[in-house]
């Protein structure tokens, strides 16, 4: 009756191990290390950079516990602070020789002790947010307006090109608000332009009406246009921001968007607010010019001539370099968008497809058909300081705004480049409505109390189960304890951001958690007092227990999936953790619980009692009194 099949012990032992191989990773605390990141948009770091940094360390006479490449960023770690010191100098000055113009950033850090065969096995801790780590924390707000605004004075622009390439004459083209009006004196010629603006610009919904002068053509951008327009502003931003976060040397930054129009920006860390503003609302610039492959250039690339006047020498991003003449053809306010794609002519070599804007798409057309055959660099600056991102050959003219980027390129360099052209600046503009900073030792204090509240909290469950129950306190306990192991564990396994509504939402969840226990253990009182046999109440104690608990469990869970599908910030970090804690103390309180009380009183098959405290059961009522009539006595 109370006994599991090993099938179902097999399962609690399973999750006790991964619950408690998730878990350790949170113990060992974090060593000194630097992290090494790419300073500029045009260089990308890649696993080659491991060796040379591991030579440079050798070289210094400093050993590591290791080198290794994560995502963008090389990560080194070090047994103490002095190797951390040592190894950042040492590291700078071989990857940076040019202190002026760094093309690496090595910042110092913090990484887990989690031993490496931990981390090969995605064992690791988790985050700590800001609250507990310190750090910087921006809400940004994106002026969609502004977004729109732009996109209108750009279909104004290419509507005004159209008409004139088509030769429909018109009486004038403004925009009023987001709307572009075209106004036409004949009535045949409005309807010749509605046609054509209707097949060439399908975002907008062309709408006639008549005119003091005639009729006009009003086009209004269609609603899912419009969506899809502040939607890409947002991404874009987004993008722009990562790659202006990347120069903090931020371990884990949180950039990510909340609500239709805001993005908010978590730097753990960083406590130098002025450096990090600065960062972030910088600006950079894309400038197309043609290279100069004259002898004179070639004398200069050599090394054995001057670089000729009117010219300027940049390097690629495989750090050739090469010359470029200073006039500037197109800035990057002439390009409107850029995608990775493939090459249709070319045996679909992946290529990046740019669309410019109706004067770009003019000036690129004329520069083209007068250059065949030569290079034409794009170029990235940032800070004062110009990279080259591509520069193909000219094949032909190119009109109609829509350039194409191809050849020695793969899908990745493709998506890179488009990212690089896409991101240079922000598409629209940002202000930062709020602002938090949060010091190191406010949040170190923040870890103690935290934790402490829950040891605390979870020391005084188990003193009254324990006291009040007995041994099933002790299971409840030891329950509350696995539960505990899973919640942390599965935080752990989704690399989740702790904060302090998070512990709060664990302190919580260990509340919640042996209420469970309690209605169990009192089912299983009330079958005793019943006069059930001992296995007989523990068995239907557990089953019937089983329903209250769930449906309590649930209303519950609907609340925590409210706070996770409609709040945000802290509010949703606190629903993440509170649902999962639901879940886990669900599986514990009743299958973990009843597999320790199995095994403690399963195998008894003549079980006289159990150990869950006093049973009290009903006293028993006073027996009734006896009334009797007085007789008279009869005389002798």
């Amino acid at each position: 009756m109370n006994r599991y099949p090993w099938w179902k012990y097999l399962i609690l032992a399973l999750a006790l191990v991964i619950g408690a191989l998730y878990t350790l990773p949170n113990l060992y605390g974090e060593a000194p290390a630097v992290q090494v990141s790419s300073a500029k948009a045009t260089l990308k770091l890649d696993a080659g950079i491991v060796p040379r940094i591991e030579q440079t360390l050798t070289a210094a006479g400093l050993q590591a516990d290791f080198v290794q490449f994560e995502g963008t960023t090389v990560k080194a770690r070090f047994r103490n602070t002095d190797d951390q010191i040592k190894a950042k100098d040492a590291i700078v000055k071989a990857l940076n020789p040019d202190a002026q113009d760094p093309s690496y950033i090595v910042a110092l850090n913090l990484l887990s002790r989690t031993p490496t065969w931990m981390q090969r096995i995605n064992a690791l801790p988790m985050f700590l947010g800001l609250d507990l780590r310190g750090g910087v924390h921006f809400l940004m707000q994106v002026d969609m307006k502004a977004a729109l605004t732009r996109k209108a004075d750009s279909i104004a622009a290419d509507v005004r090109q159209l008409l004139r390439d088509k030769s429909v004459r018109h009486a004038g083209i403004s925009r009023e608000g987001n709307d572009v009006v075209v106004r036409f004196r004949d009535a045949a010629l409005a309807a010749q332009a509605r046609s054509l603006l209707e097949a060439q610009q399908p975002d907008l919904a062309w709408t006639p009406a008549d005119d003091a002068e005639g009729q006009k053509l009003t086009g209004r951008l269609k609603p899912e246009a419009a969506k899809r327009i502040q939607d890409a502003a947002l991404k874009q931003n987004i993008t722009t921001l990562h790659n202006r976060v990347n120069e903090l040397g931020t371990a884990e930054p949180v950039i990510q968007q909340q609500g239709a129009d805001r993005v908010v920006v978590q730097l753990p860390g960083v406590q130098d607010t002025a450096r990090a503003k600065d960062i972030i609302g910088r600006t950079a610039t894309l400038e197309v010019r043609l290279v100069n492959a004259s002898a004179e250039a070639l004398d200069a690339l050599r090394g054995s001539g001057p670089v000729p006047f009117g010219s300027e020498r940049y390097l690629e991003r495989d750090g050739t370099p090469i010359i470029v003449y200073r006039q500037v053809i197109l800035t990057g306010e002439n390009l409107t968008d850029a995608q990775p794609g493939f090459d249709g002519n070319a045996g679909n070599e992946p290529a990046v497809h740019l669309t410019l804007d109706t004067k770009g798409a003019r000036i690129f057309r004329d520069v083209t058909r007068e250059n065949i055959n030569k290079r034409m660099a794009i170029l990235l600056f940032e800070k004062g300081k110009g990279e080259v991102v591509t520069a193909p050959v000219i094949r032909s003219e190119i009109s109609g705004g829509r350039v194409q980027i191809s050849g020695r390129m793969t899908t990745q360099e493709a998506s890179d480049t488009a990212l690089l052209l896409r991101a240079g600046s922000l598409a629209a503009p940002m202000e930062i409505i709020e602002e938090r900073t949060i010091g190191p030792t406010l949040g170190a204090e923040n870890i103690r109390m935290g934790f402490s509240s829950v040891a605390y909290g979870f020391a005084a469950i188990a003193v009254f189960m324990c006291t009040y129950y007995l041994m099933f306190g002790v299971f409840s306990t030891l329950a509350l304890g696995f539960n505990l192991l899973l919640l942390v564990s599965v935080l752990s396994m989704l690399q989740a951001t702790l904060t302090l509504p998070g512990i709060a939402a664990i302190a919580l969840t260990l509340g919640m958690a042996i209420d469970a226990n309690v209605l169990i253990n009192e089912r299983i009182r009330e079958e005793l007092r019943n006069g059930a046999a001992p296995q007989t109440a523990i068995a239907t104690g557990y089953e019937r227990a089983w329903a209250t608990i769930l449906d309590s469990n649930i209303t519950t869970l609907i609340a925590g999936v409210a706070l996770l599908a409609f709040g945000s910030g802290f509010v949703r970090g606190f629903a993440v953790v509170h649902c999962l804690g639901i879940l886990t103390s669900m599986f514990s309180a009743v299958m973990f619980s009843r597999g320790l009380v199995n095994l403690w009183y399963g195998r008894q098959k003549k079980l006289k009692g159990v150990s869950i405290g006093q049973v009290w059961k009903p006293a028993a009522p006073p027996a009734a009194d006896v009334v009797t009539a007085d007789t008279p006595s009869t005389p002798a």
